[in-house]
This record gives C-alpha cells, structure tokens and sequence, in this order.
C-alpha cells in the first residue's frame, strides 16, 4: 500500500487502498500518543483531482505538500 505524509509535522496522512474492489485515495488524519493516538478518516476519493480539492477543503496542505512515506 502506498502512503504519503506531509513534511511539516506527519500529521496528515494519504494512502491508497483498495475499497469494495477499487482503488481509492484515503486521506487522514493522526493523533499525538497524549491526546490518545489513533486516526480520523477525513476523505476518500477516486481521482487526483478529487484529492486535490480534498486536501484543499480539509487540510492546510497542497500535493506539493506530502511526500512518500519510509
């Protein structure tokens, strides 16, 4: 599975998965360990443009913004 994160803090994540026999782009977002952990699914799309408009809606973040993560 392919997953991106932003640069600036790892917050915000991107992955694409395969959902009901499709491959989608899934964006969300990670909580710090003290404020309990755990993930909030903000999004899923199907196209890159649809991301971009998401990432835009939901986040400070642009494509530009994530890169791949290790």
């Amino acid at each position: 599975m392919a997953e991106w994160v932003c640069n600036c803090c790892g917050r915000w994540r991107v992955s694409v998965e395969l959902i009901r026999g499709r491959y989608r782009y899934r964006l969300t977002c990670r909580y710090p360990q003290r404020f309990g952990g755990g993930r909030d699914v903000l999004g899923e799309v199907a196209t890159v443009s649809e991301l971009e408009e998401l990432l835009r809606r939901r986040t400070p973040l642009s494509l530009g913004d994530l890169r791949e993560a290790a």
